[in-house]
């Protein structure tokens, strides 16, 4: 029996303010697939999930989800004001249709519930990436959009964020779309990995990858090491 794709995207383009941003992009992810999408800044990868959301309309081509699919999403940045009075639970509560238990999330991310009683404000960035990881999977979603979940805290709390998502992967076995410029991080954790510079490079399994592949995306700034790492069992 063949698998249907939660997501089939074909020949998407899109065009902000007269200028094309995105041209003829073409990909589908399957349940409990890992895709990474990776391109110079600049290159349509934020636009291109926004656009999967709906909050950008596409110039041409389609979008077709799987009918009736919950849909999580951690934007790339979350600001919040320091002297906001919120706390991580009356910021949990205003998340619709939960499906998971404020508690049950807190485990699969690794929080203690003490941290319910913190001001959202002070927390630091990588317990705030955290917090925004199990809000995202309070609806009990079947497919995962990050932007560059990574991009604002340090080396430690990387690791920690990548190793809950692929965690989050075997429990709830959920699809994933991630956007991000680690190739240790692709080669290690994506199925299949779509390469983006406003138009498709390349698309396919990480070792699709090669120095060439890697020099047309990035240009002058080919100086990534080209290697293999295995996936976690």
């Amino acid at each position: 029996m063949k698998i249907q794709p939660l997501l089939k995207v074909n020949n998407l383009s899109v065009t902000l303010e007269n200028k094309r941003i995105l041209e003829n992009v073409s990909f589908e992810i399957k349940p409990q697939e890992v895709l990474a999408i990776i391109g110079p800044n600049g290159s349509g990868k934020t636009v291109l999930l926004k656009t999967l959301l709906g909050l950008i309309s596409a110039t041409a081509g389609t979008i077709e989800w799987q009918p009736n699919i919950t849909v999580g999403y951690l934007p790339q940045r979350f600001h919040v004001d320091y002297y906001l009075p919120m706390t991580v639970k009356e910021f949990f509560k205003l998340k619709p249709k939960q499906k998971y238990s404020t508690k049950e999330v807190l485990k699969l991310v690794n929080v203690n519930e003490n941290w319910l009683k913190r001001k959202l404000a002070h927390l630091s960035s990588g317990e705030l990436q955290k917090i925004l990881l199990a809000w995202s999977i309070l609806d009990k979603p079947e497919i995962l959009l990050f932007d560059e979940p990574t991009e604002n805290v340090d080396v430690v709390s990387q690791e920690s964020i990548y190793n809950l998502l692929h965690n989050l992967q075997d429990q709830l076995h959920i699809a994933i779309i991630i956007v991000s410029h680690d190739l240790h991080i692709i080669y290690r954790y994506a199925d299949t990995v779509l390469c983006l510079n406003r138009k498709m490079i390349c698309y396919g399994e990480p070792n699709i990858l090669t120095t060439e592949k890697l020099a047309t995306l990035y240009g002058d700034q080919a100086f990534f090491n080209h290697h293999h790492y295995d996936k976690p069992q």
